[in-house]
């Protein structure tokens, strides 16, 4: 920890206690990002992460009731059913052992025989979140290994798909992207804390940034904490004007 105060190195614990949800309805975003911007290299957010990222990583994924995540970025990013995390697991007293995965997707052209779908838990069975102009067939193909929520008419009304989570008790969410969730999240002002991986790596042109889709207002965030990694690696954690951190 750098800021708001220098402290000591922050173990699995001291993480957790860093990143705790401030109450039980919030959506946190947690993204990677290059020195210069960039989201991705070689087509991946993979390839912008260290170890601390990674141990950061779990650690929300832990935190969290439901991992959303663009079903686009599921598919390239190669998703599977969160994992448990024995050194973490009193982090979830109470709870499922580990988060639901929940994918946004307007056409629900999905790989119901992958991994995320085949592997998950009976208690964390994942989740697909699409609209009531999607195909019907599809969904009910989808419904055999999946629960499906239908929010919205004619594209995914977020904050509607948000509710339905809260009321199967997943109100804690983490927001993995890609860039146009994060997009349509911010706009539909439902956007509660950003976590930012800054990597010492400057990607070049190309790459698309954290955030993509339509306009919307800018959107002022307020520093909760900065911490450091000894290989160049910051980790920002900001949170939404009004918001308690």
């Amino acid at each position: 920890m750098i800021f708001p105060s220098a402290g000591a190195e922050l173990d699995l614990l001291g993480l957790a206690e860093a990143y705790a949800y401030p109450r039980e309805r919030w959506l946190r975003a947690n993204f990677v990002s290059s020195a210069d911007g960039a989201a991705y290299v070689d087509g991946r957010s993979g390839g912008l992460s260290s170890d601390g990222d990674k141990r950061i990583f779990g650690v929300l994924r832990v935190l969290a009731d439901v991992v959303l995540v663009g079903a686009g970025t599921a598919r390239v990013e190669e998703y599977k059913p969160a994992r448990r995390r024995p050194s973490l697991a009193a982090l979830r007293a109470g709870r499922q052992e580990t988060a639901t995965i929940a994918l946004v997707t307007r056409t629900v052209g999905l790989n119901l025989a992958s991994p995320l779908f085949t592997e998950a838990p009976p208690d964390a069975r994942t989740i697909v979140i699409t609209c009531a102009a999607s195909d019907k067939e599809l969904c009910a193909e989808a419904a055999k290994v999946a629960d499906v929520i239908v929010a919205g008419e004619e594209t995914v009304d977020l904050g509607a798909a948000l509710d339905a989570l809260a009321e199967r008790g997943l109100g804690r969410v983490l927001c993995e992207g890609g860039p146009h969730l994060l997009g349509d999240v911010k706009a539909a002002g439902l956007l509660d804390e950003l976590c930012l991986s800054f990597s010492p790596t400057v990607a070049g042109p190309g790459a698309s940034r954290i955030i993509a889709g339509q306009h919307s207002a800018a959107q002022e965030m307020r520093l909760a904490h900065v911490l450091a990694e000894d290989d160049g690696f910051l980790f920002l954690r900001y949170v939404a004007q009004g918001q308690d951190q």
